[in-house]
């Protein structure tokens, strides 16, 4: 574990690491850079990530691939109607001598990636909820702790309904970011192609250990944050809940549920890691606003007149800002 003398030489390393890990997935994903720089601020900030996008824009991959390059253990879970909670958290099993001992489940493990985590029924979705917010898995009565760091992120395909499960908004709100993956550019394709019919084989270098990202993160939460960014990130979530006095018209007309505090959270500590990532040691308004999208995409429930005229979450947070 590495040791600096200041915040100031630890902000510079940070600014340093992050550029190495970018440039390792590069080795692996092509293009996303805007996925991947969101993926990387969440991990920084010890939050959770849910990605999105239709099959094949190698979400899957791209979690595979941070771990590879932060040197994280990593356990991959693929929801499926059938799962059950103790196929996520474990079971207690009678040993050789009767008595009862627990047997971890894949949840043990630093990052995990839930694939398709929608495709599971409420009481599976539930199974990670203790583990997303305490960090812990309770079985039998007794608390095991989860390896720390500790990270979901999961995916999601957003145009196959049938046999999928919505997920909660209490689930939902344990995500820090909702990233959309796009389909790549013609350039970018070409190059996709090209590296993965070949016979090329990359081997990733390991540019993070668990103990740098606990040092960082803790660096992280150190950040001084001026009280009109602050006040700015507050008033920008009180302007998505439509009972609110000052809520825009846009709200009022659109949104029957506006986002939460833990919105406003992760809107500042988005905002720090952005503003270090950036050359900065706090962060200003530009750097909330950059967190604004990925944040508050999933914690807005439009209304039926929203569906019915097809406004997008997107759509009403380019409003608010």
């Amino acid at each position: 574990m590495q040791s600096f003398s200041s915040d100031i030489e630890a902000a510079k390393a940070l600014k340093q690491k992050f550029e190495e890990i970018r440039k390792a997935i590069g080795h692996i994903i092509v293009g996303q850079e805007e996925v991947v720089n969101k993926l990387i601020i969440s991990i920084l900030c010890n939050g959770h990530s849910l990605l999105v996008g239709v099959p094949g824009l190698a979400k899957t991959l791209l979690v595979k691939t941070v771990a590879d390059v932060l040197d994280l253990s990593f356990k991959r879970i693929q929801f499926t109607p059938d799962l059950m909670p103790s196929d996520i958290t474990g079971a207690e099993i009678l040993d050789e001598t009767r008595q009862f001992k627990f047997l971890k489940g894949p949840i043990f493990a630093n990052i995990i990636l839930a694939d398709e985590i929608n495709r599971t029924p409420p009481k599976t979705q539930a199974a990670l909820l203790e583990a997303m917010q305490e960090k812990n898995v309770t079985t039998g009565g007794i608390l095991h702790k989860l390896p720390s760091p500790f990270f979901v992120l999961a995916t999601q395909n957003p145009i196959e309904q049938e046999g999928t499960y919505p997920l909660p908004e209490a689930q939902l709100d344990r995500f820090m970011f909702m990233l959309t993956l796009d389909y790549p550019s013609f350039e970018e394709e070409v190059t996709i192609v090209r590296n993965t019919t070949g016979a090329s084989n990359v081997e990733l270098s390991k540019v993070m250990t668990a103990n740098d990202i606990l040092l960082f993160q803790d660096l992280i939460r150190k950040v001084p944050v001026p009280d009109n960014v602050l006040e700015y990130a507050v008033r920008l979530v009180h302007k998505t809940r439509p009972s609110n006095p000052t809520a825009p018209d846009a709200s009022k007309q659109y949104v029957a549920y506006g986002a939460g505090p833990r919105a406003s959270q992760y809107l500042i500590l988005g905002a720090k890691a952005h503003a270090l990532l950036n050359g900065k040691y706090s962060p200003d308004i530009e750097d909330v606003k950059a967190m604004a999208l990925p944040v508050l995409r999933h914690r807005i429930v439009r209304n039926y007149k929203a569906e019915a005229e097809g406004i997008q979450q997107e759509t009403l947070i380019k409003q608010l800002l």
